[in-house]
């Protein structure tokens, strides 16, 4: 069917607005979920100044709602980019492999973070933001997107970022962290593969669509 020019005019010009949109709410949670969680990067007296005036159960409450409405807008907007993708470039199959890859040592170092008296958390410091930094890094081999990009690379310039600035600050603090246990870092590998292994086998095709060992 020959639709009249005016007409398909008209349906461009409400997916353009509407392809906008969900970018324009990506973005606008990559800011509010940024904003504070580079609090001490960026805003350290200020966030001082806040917990000194407020008390610091309302900045957690604050910290807590802004993160929380920046994630789901995150979430929403990234699931709505998805839908008409803007693509920058088209990654190989083979970097999904890559990528899956990658992903296995992210998860363990982010069960790093909450198992004790690792090794891993004794040499890193702060092993969550590494496993997020690799985590971001495979993501971005495999998707070529500009929704992929403002994701996952605006998280990796966050994690580089927030690990330069806590390592700066542990040494100010001169922190001496305890060298751990080599048998903690086997549970934490443990922890971090059955959790790769789930999100990947079975979680990851359900949530995105895409089954990275397929």
């Amino acid at each position: 069917v020959d639709w009249p020019i005016h007409e398909r005019s008209k349906g461009m010009s409400d997916s353009a607005h509407s392809g906008e949109n969900r970018m324009t709410a990506l973005i606008l949670g990559l800011l509010l979920f940024f904003a504070t969680h580079s609090a001490r990067i960026f805003a350290e007296d200020r966030r001082v100044r806040f917990i000194t005036h407020h008390g610091v159960v309302r900045w957690k409450l604050a910290y807590s709602i802004v993160s929380l409405v920046g994630l789901a807008l995150i979430v929403w907007g990234y699931g709505q980019a998805r839908i008409e993708p803007v693509p920058l470039w088209l990654p190989p199959v083979w970097t999904r492999h890559l990528a899956a890859l990658l992903t296995l040592p992210a998860f363990v170092l982010i069960a790093a973070a909450y198992v004790p008296g690792t090794r891993m958390k004794a040499r890193l410091g702060h092993p969550m933001l590494v496993g997020v930094k690799l985590w971001a890094l495979a993501h971005l081999i495999a998707n070529g997107t500009l929704a992929d990009v403002l994701l996952f690379g605006g998280f990796l310039v966050w994690a580089v970022a927030d690990f330069v600035s806590v390592r700066r600050r542990d040494c100010a603090a001169a922190l001496v962290t305890p060298r751990g246990a080599i048998g903690r870092d086997a549970v934490t590998v443990g922890v971090g593969f059955i959790a790769w292994f789930v999100v990947a086998r079975y979680l990851h095709a359900w949530l995105f669509g895409v089954a990275p060992l397929a």
